[in-house]
């Protein structure tokens, strides 16, 4: 036996062997952390699906309650985001017709110019629940889904001057 056969005998490699297919996989892993570290918006789903003819339509009620329909679905989005009422009695009707996701329905705190506290804390798919308020001050009253909201699930109502 040779003496340089006989001093590799029994010894181990001690570092790993890095093919082609290692160098990909290292980029790879490292092209996906950098990604996942970006500063970007994230990209939100479009509203692609069909609202009824009644969703943001503002009507008088008999009772002369100012009534409005909002929808939302499995995309993070109310439809309308924006509709204005006079001030006022209001009643709110918001429609989930999602298959998958749950929102709920809430006037931000703080951020109009008079405080609404009346919500709807949970909305499964395919319910539809009303609030009623009254709408005081003139101004914009932004609203979210504080699920979703991560994901802009936001809008406004604007209670317009008397």
């Amino acid at each position: 036996m040779n003496s340089a056969a006989a001093r590799t005998r029994g010894t181990r490699r001690t570092t790993p062997r890095r093919g082609p297919a290692g160098a990909l996989l290292s980029g790879a892993l490292a092209l996906a952390v950098l990604t996942g570290c970006s500063n970007s918006e994230p990209t939100l789903p479009e509203v692609t699906r069909a609202t009824s003819a009644d969703a943001g339509v503002v009507q008088t009620a008999p009772d002369g309650v100012q009534e409005i329909t909002l929808e939302t679905g499995d995309d993070y989005a109310f439809t309308p985001a924006a509709f204005t009422v006079a001030p006022g009695p209001v009643r709110l009707t918001v429609r989930n017709t999602a298959k998958q996701l749950t929102h709920n329905f809430l006037f931000s705190e703080g951020q109009g110019p008079a405080d609404i506290v009346e919500q709807i804390p949970f909305l499964g798919p395919g319910d539809s629940k009303t609030i009623e308020f009254t709408a005081g001050a003139p101004g914009d009253y932004p609203f979210e889904c504080s699920f979703h909201l991560a994901l802009g699930q936001v809008g406004t109502m604007t209670v317009s001057a008397p």
